[in-house]
C-alpha cells in the first residue's frame, strides 16, 4: 500500500458519517482462533477428524447430528468453549474508536459465529451475524421457531477424540437434541429468524448513511458472502486481506495486503 492510498483511506474515514465493519474468519486469527483454511489446517485443530478423513463440510453439517451426535457436539462444543475463552485482539477496540464522532456510528456484518464482536464491546443490536451464532441453539427436530441461549450448556469435550463427554443439549420445548443456530453445509433446517431481524436492522441503518465507509477484514472468496456485501453496500471500501486484497474498483476501493490486526493498526495510526 502506498502512502497516498493510506492518506486517501484516512481521508475517507474522517469524512464518513457511518462506518460498516464486514468480517470473515481472518478477523479472529490475531485472537488465536483457527480459520480452518484447507483440510490440513482444519485437521491440525481436530486430529481425530483428520484420522477419520472427515472434512469440515461433513462435520459442519446437520447430518453429523443424526449420524453421531457425540462427535458433532464434540466439534461444536470444543468451538463453543474456545470462543468463550478467547480474548478479542486490540483491533476490535481500534475500530470502535474510529467510529467515535461519526453521526451514524458503527455497524457490523460478519460471517463469523464466534461472538467476538459482542465480547469486544460492540452493541449486540448493531451486529448482523449472517451465518448465525454458536452462542444460540435450536431444535434438530424442528418443533417450532424457538432459538435460545447456549449459556447454560457447559460442554466437556475429549478434544483428542473430538467427542462430547457429558450430556448433549436438548430442546426445552420437545426434548429432542439441540444444535447450534448456525447455517451449516446442506442445511435446510436452520432457523434464520434471529439473523433476519439483524439484517433488517442493518439495512435500515444503511439507508440513513450518506458517506459510508466499509472496512472489510479477513473475508475470502471461498465463501464470498461477506465480500459481496462489502462491494454492494454502496460505500467506499477498505479491504484488509493478506491473500486476496484486490478490490473491484480502485476509484472507490483500497487494498491492504495485511492481516487483520496489522491492517487495522495501520489505519488507526493514519488517523
Amino acid at each position: 500500500m502506498t502512502d497516498s492510498a493510506l492518506e486517501q483511506a484516512a481521508a475517507w474515514l474522517r469524512s464518513a458519517d457511518g462506518l460498516l465493519i464486514t468480517a470473515g474468519a481472518g478477523m479472529g486469527i490475531d485472537s488465536g482462533l483457527p480459520d480452518f483454511r484447507g483440510p490440513g489446517g482444519f485437521w491440525s485443530v481436530y486430529p481425530a477428524l483428520g484420522r477419520a478423513r472427515i472434512a469440515f463440510e461433513s462435520i459442519a453439517n446437520p447430518a453429523a447430528f443424526e449420524c453421531d451426535p457425540q462427535q458433532a457436539w464434540g466439534f461444536y462444543g470444543h468451538r463453543l468453549d474456545l470462543y468463550r475463552h478467547a480474548t478479542p485482539h486490540p483491533g476490535f477496540r481500534m475500530l470502535l474508536e474510529m467510529a467515535q464522532g461519526m453521526q451514524h456510528g458503527i455497524r457490523v456484518f460478519t460471517s463469523n459465529v464466534d461472538g467476538q464482536f459482542q465480547k469486544a464491546g460492540f452493541a449486540a443490536d448493531r451486529i448482523c451475524e449472517i451465518h448465525g451464532s454458536i452462542h444460540h441453539l435450536q431444535c434438530t427436530a424442528g418443533c417450532g421457531e424457538h432459538i435460545w441461549s447456549a449459556d447454560e450448556f457447559q460442554p466437556a469435550v475429549d478434544a483428542e477424540n473430538c467427542r462430547l463427554l457429558g450430556e448433549q443439549p436438548h430442546c426445552p420445548h420437545c426434548g429432542a437434541l439441540a444444535r447450534p443456530n448456525i447455517l451449516m453445509f446442506n442445511d435446510w433446517g436452520w432457523l434464520e429468524r434471529r439473523t433476519t431481524l439483524q439484517y433488517q436492522r442493518l439495512q435500515q441503518w444503511l439507508a440513513t448513511v450518506e458517506r459510508l465507509v466499509c472496512i472489510e477484514i479477513g473475508a475470502g472468496t471461498n465463501i464470498p458472502t461477506v465480500r459481496h456485501f462489502s462491494e454492494d453496500c454502496g460505500g467506499k471500501l477498505i479491504r484488509i486481506n493478506p491473500g486476496e486484497p484486490e478490490v473491484p474498483n480502485p476509484a472507490t476501493g483500497i487494498s491492504l495486503k495485511l492481516g487483520g490486526l496489522a491492517g487495522i493498526s495501520l489505519l488507526s495510526q493514519a488517523l
